[in-house]
């Protein structure tokens, strides 16, 4: 894959601050005497999500509603698609849902019963964002081309001045151009970004092709057959829009805002100034982490900090570690960045894109 003479290198401190952190942690798990997948908690949550899109489905296909009831279920399964990805798929793509590895594959794929691929976003998310998070030119989530300014690098338009007015119309539209269109790019250019997919295995291939067949069927043409196009169509675009902004939405406020940082290598030495803790530390920002509603809807997500540093631990275990990264981050005077409110973290990235769009 990439080589460290092309792609910048973290400097490899002795002691670091990652290795504190994953002492201290440890330390935890260690006294509590649990372990950092998922509990039966998690496995119930999954369950009661998955069996609401299934039921939501079944009633829109079987009893077909009057419209109003039925574009209503399409807003909630757009709902649902996001809630399932926060809840579901991410923490089985970590590895996180359970200490069984079949089980967390099988969490992982629930994004396939949307229509992605997960060997691509596997690739994109765990490997590349969760290396180089906000480091433009590397890290694809920031990466939306010439409509959205999400790094001081980047170069700047005029439409850029308005992006703070239009980005609730791009986020949207960000499950649909997943599915329909970035999927495709990446499978036919085998690349993400600046980075080689390498040498794809036959069934990588065959699971590609199976997903995207499978959502063909049962999105759009069974749906079509049964209510006809326009009815599917109004139905399609209300459940994708409305689980394109979730989507988008969560992972944005986690990383573009106001407070977090967007770090450049240095020119020679081809390496970054803070080590790799330290540099998930300073780009990643959490909000709304006092209510528990809000972390049980997206999958702790909200924790955004501690699932950068510790991918591999579940997210229901994020707001007792928390206590555990704050204390470490205040020893060695780094930035512990929060946003008290999801909606105090929105503002923030809405002034983001506004000093984005106008620098």
């Amino acid at each position: 894959m990439a080589t460290s003479q092309i792609f910048p290198r973290f400097p490899n401190l002795r002691p670091s601050l990652h290795s504190e952190l994953r002492k201290r942690v440890n330390h935890y798990f260690e006294e509590k005497q649990i372990k950092p997948t998922g509990n039966n908690r998690l496995f119930w949550k999954a369950g009661i999500l998955l069996t609401l899109f299934g039921l939501t489905v079944l009633h829109l296909f079987i009893f077909q509603p009057t419209w109003p009831f039925a574009l209503a279920e399409c807003f909630f399964l757009g709902l649902l698609i996001a809630a399932i990805g926060f809840n579901v798929m991410h923490d089985g793509s970590h590895g996180s849902f359970s200490t069984s590895e079949s089980s967390n594959r099988l969490a992982s794929y629930s994004m396939s019963m949307l229509g992605a691929s997960h060997f691509l976003w596997n690739i994109k998310h765990n490997v590349i964002h969760h290396t180089y998070t906000n480091v433009d030119g590397l890290d694809d989530d920031i990466e939306v081309g010439a409509l959205m300014r999400f790094a001081p690098n980047q170069k700047k338009y005029k439409l850029h001045r308005f992006q703070h007015i239009y980005f609730p119309s791009l986020y949207m539209i960000m499950y649909l151009y997943w599915v329909f269109a970035a999927d495709y790019k990446k499978y036919f250019t085998q690349k993400i970004g600046e980075f080689p997919l390498g040498m794809m295995r036959r069934q990588d291939h065959i699971r590609f092709w199976l997903v995207k067949i499978w959502h063909a069927i049962a999105f759009c043409i069974l749906p079509i057959y049964l209510f006809g196009f326009w009815p599917w169509l109004l139905g399609f675009l209300i459940m994708s829009l409305t689980a394109g902004f979730c989507l988008s939405i969560v992972f944005q406020l986690a990383h573009t805002v106001e407070d977090t940082a967007f770090p450049l290598p240095d020119t020679d030495s081809n390496k970054f100034e803070d080590e790799f803790a330290a540099h998930q530390i300073k780009t990643t920002a959490n909000f709304g982490t006092g209510s528990k509603v809000l972390s049980w809807l997206l999958g702790g997500l909200n924790f955004q900090v501690e699932h950068h540093l510790f991918p591999k631990i579940s997210h229901i275990h994020y707001p007792a570690i928390s206590n555990v990264v704050k204390k470490v981050c205040d020893e060695y005077q780094l930035k512990y960045i929060e946003y008290k409110t999801m909606w105090a973290a929105f503002l923030a990235h809405v002034r983001f894109l506004r000093q984005m769009g106008r620098a």
